[in-house]
């Protein structure tokens, strides 16, 4: 019998006795002392027959509310367990797998569910570092009320939480040229492709009649719709530095962290503003779902991690291979004349470059931290230069990056 498996220490000891028991009244002729054996040794066998009739009846779905959030911010899980069949549940123990970092597992006792009953569990989730966490699989131990016998399910179905970086709200600041270069707008495009792509068409099977354009259609006597307007969106790029020997410290309050935060920051506040934005760090561009979501940015930021690389070469090989950013923020840690140099070049007409510098020196006193010699070679070459210092809200220097200027203060 499957149950069996199942006895709990209760159930054991339980079985022993009444084995004991029947042992002592078959040697003594007692016949009550039979009757009370066979009692005993048939509670935690039926317990088990009833339990493991239970075992694969029960239905579980998880919902995440949200699915995203920020580090240090709280999500809603809610379990729901429905008993899909016409008996009633004994005592269920529910237990939630989760990660080391979402905390400890969430346990739940659960008395009775009726035939066809659902039960929905909530409970709370927090996390101090980025990542995708999965949740799960969901583990129901099933019991009886005596205690005598314990199966346990896990279902296989998982969810995952994404803890994306801190997302700081930065005030509006008009940036010239980031519109520039980025995409082709729509009067460039009617230049290149003549008038026709502007002018009405005749109508075709499947076009909506609320594009219908009449005064064309009674010019021409016959139906005649307006083109579809071409879509167009402005690019960027955004270049963050992971790597390991540029940063100092470690945790949510060393520089890289910050660094990444800054990132995400500026993503989300130059996408809601219609710019679609290419990721690229020192390893080169990374995948988005979406350039033109700030999801998909913050997605990809949930999971960047620290790289062994010693140069920006690649990425600054990647912000070449791209073309046509009419915007480019780099958030960068310790940089070396070389890297400026070349982050220099990338600086063209019709093109607004950003350098966002992190303070790397709260861990370490004796880095070098923010090279002035270096945000020169930037702010010579057009770039408008920030210093984001320990302890200093981005959005408090956020409004520099509408400034030029000639050196460093």
């Amino acid at each position: 019998m499957i149950g069996l498996k199942a006895l709990t220490p209760r159930g054991r000891s339980f079985l022993a006795s009444g084995a004991a028991a029947a042992l002592c009244a078959l040697f003594l002729g007692e016949h009550d002392l039979l009757r009370v054996a066979v009692l005993i040794i048939a509670m935690p066998l039926l317990a088990a027959l009833i339990v493991a009739r239970t075992r694969y009846r029960l239905a579980c779905a998880r919902r995440l509310d949200p699915s995203r959030v920020q580090v240090g911010g709280e999500g809603t899980v809610t379990l729901r367990l429905e008993n899909v069949t016409r008996l009633p549940t004994g005592l269920l123990l529910v237990e939630d797998t989760l990660p080391y970092a979402l905390g400890t597992r969430p346990r739940f006792v659960l008395d009775r569910v009726e035939p066809h009953g659902v039960r929905e569990i909530d409970y709370k989730v927090r996390s101090e570092l980025r990542g995708r966490f999965p949740l799960g699989p969901l583990s129901v131990r099933i019991t009886d009320p005596f205690g005598l016998v314990e199966l346990t399910r896990s279902f296989t179905i998982t969810d995952v939480l994404v803890v994306t970086p801190e997302v700081v709200p930065l005030p509006p600041v008009r940036l010239s040229g980031e519109w520039t270069g980025g995409g082709d707008s729509r009067t460039r495009s009617v230049a290149a492709a003549g008038d026709d792509d502007v002018a009405p068409r005749e109508y075709r099977r499947g076009d909506d009649l609320r594009r219908v354009h009449w005064r064309s259609t009674a010019r021409h006597g016959e139906l005649m719709v307006r083109r579809e307007e071409q879509q167009w969106q402005s690019r960027g790029a955004l270049l963050l530095d992971t790597r390991r020997c540029a940063h100092r410290g470690d945790g949510p309050r060393s520089s890289f962290e910050v660094a990444v935060s800054a990132a995400a920051s500026i993503g989300v506040h130059l996408s809601r503003d219609g710019l679609g934005l290419r990721l690229i760090t020192d390893q080169g561009a990374q995948h988005l779902a979406d350039t033109g979501a700030s999801w998909s940015l913050l997605d990809a930021l949930s999971v960047v991690r620290h790289s062994s690389a010693r140069s920006l070469e690649h990425g600054i090989a990647a912000l070449r291979q791209g073309g046509g950013d009419g915007l480019i923020v780099a958030v960068l840690g310790t940089v070396d004349s070389t890297d400026a140099r070349e982050l220099a070049r990338l600086k063209q007409p019709g093109v607004t470059g950003i350098a966002v510098f992190l303070d790397t020196t709260s861990d370490a006193p004796t880095s070098p931290g923010i090279d002035e010699a270096v945000e020169n070679v930037l702010a010579a070459a057009g770039w408008r230069v920030i210093r984001l210092s320990a302890g200093v809200s981005l959005a408090a220097v956020w409004p520099e990056a509408a400034h030029r200027r000639a050196g460093i203060r």
